[in-house]
This record gives C-alpha cells, structure tokens and sequence, in this order.
C-alpha cells in the first residue's frame, strides 16, 4: 500500500511536471482540509508523509480530561481513551491521537482528492507559465489544433498557444494538423491556465529564421542591426561583419541563394533586401532606399529629417510601391525620410535663400539671445521656426514663455516674406505659362495657316490637271471622227486615199492603200 501511494505520487510529479515535494505538500493541505471538513478543525491536527517509504499517518494532540467532562471530541479525549494510547497519561495533559482514514468519510477523502487534483493544476500551470517566460524571444514549432475566429490555435505537447489574427501574415493558408514556427512574444496569465502568444509578423522573427541558416549571425561573426518588414510583402535588413574578410551581405545570401531563399520560403516568399549597415546616416539611407540610386542625401539633425535627393527618373523607384521602399527605410534607419527630385531640391534651395530672415529681426531677441542662439545652432528666425520647443527651451536663459514669444514673432515674419515669395514665384509661373501658351497658339496658328494654304494649292492643281485632261480629250475627240459630208474617191492610179485631217493636225503625207 504505502508503495503504491508512493509510485503515485512519482506517476503524478511526472506526467504533470511539477515537483514530487510539491504534490506531497499538496497531499498533506488536502489531509489537513479532510480532517477539519470531518472534525470542525484542523489546528490541532500533523500530517506525516514518509517521501521514502510512502508512510501516511495523520495525528491530533487533544487535551486528556476526564471521560465524563468531554466537550470537544476533536480538541479533547477522556482519560481512559488516553490511557489506552499512552499508559500512565495523567489529567490536563496532551496526548498525540493517530486519526485512522477510516473516520474521515467519504466526502472527505473525496474533498482531499478534489485538492490535490486542483492544487496540482495550478502547479503545473505556473510551471509552464515560468517555462515559457523564460523563453519568450524564441522561435516555439507546433502543430495547428484549429482555427477559431480568425486565431490560430496551435499543439505544443504540454500546453496549447494562439497565433491572433493580427501576428498572422494576410495571405498564409493553415489546416488543423500542419506544422508552423513562430515567435514567442509573451505570455499571459488566465483563469484557464497561461496562454502563450506567437507571432509571424514580429521583425525579430526574420532575425531568428537568419540566425538559424546562417551559422555566421548564430556566432556573432556577423551582426543584423536593423529590421523593417511589411509581412508576408517586403523586407529589409541592414548587416555588419565583425570580421573584414567576411562579407555580411555574401554571408546571408549564401551559395545560389540558398540562405535566403530558405528563410523566403517559411515566410511565404517575402522578399528581403539585405543591405550593408553604416554608422554614417547618409550613407546607410542611400543603401536602404536600394535599387534605387541616390544622389545625395542632406540630414537636418534639428528635426531628425533625412531628404534624399534623386533623379527625375528614379522618383518612383525610390519611394516603391504604394509608398513600401521609403516606409521600410524609414524603419531601417530610424529617420524620417523625405524623397525628392533635384529639380524640387533646387527650388527649396532657391526659396530658402529668397526668404532667409536674420535672427536680429526677430522681436524679444537681444544681443545676448542672439548669441546664445548662434551657439546652439539656430541661426535665421527660419532656424527659430523649425526647431522643436523642446530644444529651444534648452538653450541657456531661454523659458517657456520666452520660446514660446521668439517663436510666434519668427513665424510671423517668415510666413509674410514666404507667401510673398511663393505669390511671386506663382505669378511669374502663370506668366510663363501664358507666354508658353501664346507661342504655341502662334504655332499652332502658322501650322494651320500653312496646312490651308497647301490644301489651296493642292486644290488648285487637282482643278489645273482637270483642266488639261478635258482640254486632252476634246482634241481627241476632234481628231478622230471623219466628216459627215466627207467622200472617199479613187486615185488616178486606183489607190483609195482616205480623208485627212486638217493641216493643223496632219502628221506627215496621207495614208494610201496601193491598189493591186
């Protein structure tokens, strides 16, 4: 018996996961509920449990009085029933009772294994929950259980984990039964045990997948220190290579591609720019906004603004589809991007030179301001427009109330010169456009005049050629028909010689026909 109960309780440590000295301490809190449910109360009452030899003995100390002045029978015993435990107890003393199972009940025992069952869910739930905390940043492999509103459940073996429709990527397909990977990002407790979140659109996903076919990042060799992803659309990541002889980008692309592909094909063909890293900003936007080709890229600190300036042609190139090229450097670099052609670049050159306003024709700023302004950087009222509050605020001897003054006066001022400049600017554009516009109603007025005056011509030539071809065949007409009163009469020497035509028409002698 006490080997079984001891096979038991290893069986249930076991399959549960949880510590074999926790399911004893849970035995003896449920022995302990059993004996009050049973008795009234359990204050008085030791549970011993043997771990070696599966020993079960529970006792209860009661007061020996004597057999007739019994009140309590769970906190007292008369003094014969005592004696039969330990001879020669005396009055007013304490004596240890072995409670037998058998006094207990059913409802009791039922109530300790109702504990026990409970006590050692909870202790296998908070085993996973500690589990699956510690490897939260892990990629966990399942099997997809079912799909329930949108949620993918998935199989871990031990407990289950939902990938909410949100982590999912849009246009993956999955049937109860398949395998999938995923990231785990957390995990929450619940009335119904932890729940373990997985995620296929977490950037830090690709950074594993990487990790796992490029044995260079598992090493540290080569280090991927950023990642911007559109699931299941595009993606980029920016390497660097500890080691000169190494190339990152080499690295992860591997032989024909082998790498990358392999980490495409578990993210449903996503596409994946790898783009060398550089800790100079300039120089890593350009990389990051690939295949287009930059020209040059001016950074403004101030705002945290990059502008990268591009051909007319690689416009569309550099900002992608819908946006997606820029978007993604944007995340790579941790900047906002701005992409601009050289002709836009030129024109806000030209308009900030036009409308550039000295800091000493800002109202509020002295002498003293104006240096210390200087010396922060902010060096026009268009400077002073610009800049965040925030920063300006840190420049010495400036307030909030002092900022916040500065910086309406400049906007005040810099607003009237730059609407003037672009009202001018838009004049002289409609004036452009409406010389343009009147060239080319003059040309298009001299083609005109040109192609009625060859339609004249032609009509008058079609109506000469016309003119000739009747004129052609009248004289034809006139030539060949004889005269009505015209008689063909015999030669002296028998030859017929036939009618001539007149002499304006006649070419050479008449026509005769001997005779024979």
């Amino acid at each position: 018996m006490n080997y079984e109960v001891l096979e038991a309780l290893g069986q249930i440590a076991q399959e549960k996961n949880v510590d074999k000295a926790l399911v004893i301490e849970t035995l003896e809190i449920g022995l302990l509920s059993a004996t009050k449910r049973r008795f009234g109360t359990s204050d008085n009452v030791e549970v011993n449990i043997d771990a070696n030899s599966g020993n079960i003995e529970v006792f209860a100390t009661k007061s020996v009085v004597k057999d007739d002045e019994v009140e309590d029978p769970a906190l007292q015993i008369g003094l014969t029933a005592a004696r039969e435990i330990e001879p020669g107890v005396g009055l007013d003393a304490e004596i240890r009772e072995l409670l037998r199972f058998a006094d207990f009940g059913r409802n009791a025992i039922q109530s300790t294994k109702q504990i026990l069952i409970q006590r050692v869910r909870e202790a296998e739930r908070e085993k996973i929950y500690e589990d699956y905390q510690t490897r939260i940043g892990e990629i966990i492999s399942g099997t997809v259980q079912q799909i329930s509103h949108g949620d993918i459940l998935i199989n871990l073996g031990r407990t289950e984990a939902v990938i909410p429709l949100k982590e999912q990527i849009r246009k993956e397909r999955y049937r109860q039964g398949d395998p999938i990977r995923a990231y785990l990002v957390n995990v929450l407790r619940t009335s119904k045990g932890p729940q373990v979140v997985l995620s296929r659109t977490h950037p830090q996903f690709l950074v594993k997948l990487f990790q796992f076919e490029v044995p260079e990042i598992y090493e540290g060799i080569i280090e991927i220190k950023a990642v911007a992803r559109e699931p299941g659309e595009r993606a980029k990541i920016a390497v660097y290579s500890n080691d000169a002889r190494i190339d990152p980008v080499g690295a992860c692309v591997g032989m024909k591609g082998s790498r990358v592909q392999a980490v495409v094909r578990e993210l449903s063909n996503e596409r994946i720019d790898i783009v060398p890293w550089s800790d100079d900003e300039a120089i890593f936007l350009s990389r990051s906004l690939s295949p287009a080709a930059v020209k040059r890229v001016v950074v403004d600190r101030n705002k945290t603004t990059m502008t990268a300036i591009v051909d007319d042609d690689q416009l569309s190139l550099a900002i992608g589809k819908s946006g997606q090229n820029a978007r993604l450097a944007a995340q790579l670099t941790g900047w906002k991007v701005d992409i601009i052609t050289e002709t836009r670049f030129q024109e806000m050159q030209l308009e900030k030179e036009a409308t550039f306003v000295p800091l000493s024709e800002v109202a509020g700023v002295g002498k003293v301001m104006l240096e210390r302004l200087e010396a922060a950087g902010i060096l026009s009222a268009n400077d002073l427009v610009d800049v965040s509050l925030v920063r300006l605020l840190e420049v010495p001897g400036v307030g909030e109330s002092t900022g916040e003054k500065i910086q309406s006066a400049a906007e005040g001022i810099v607003s009237v010169k730059v609407q003037a400049y672009r009202e001018e600017l838009e004049k002289q554009r409609a004036e452009e456009a409406a010389r343009i516009a009147e060239e080319e109603a003059a040309r298009l007025a001299e083609e005109e005049a040109a192609r009625l005056a060859e339609e004249e011509a032609a009509r008058l030539a079609e109506e000469e050629t016309a003119a000739a071809a009747e004129a052609v065949a009248a004289a034809d007409e006139d030539g060949n028909e004889p005269m009505a009163d015209e008689e063909i009469e015999p030669s002296d020497d028998g030859a017929v010689v036939e009618p001539t035509a007149s002499e304006d028409n006649q070419v050479g002698g008449p026509s005769v026909d001997e005779g024979r």
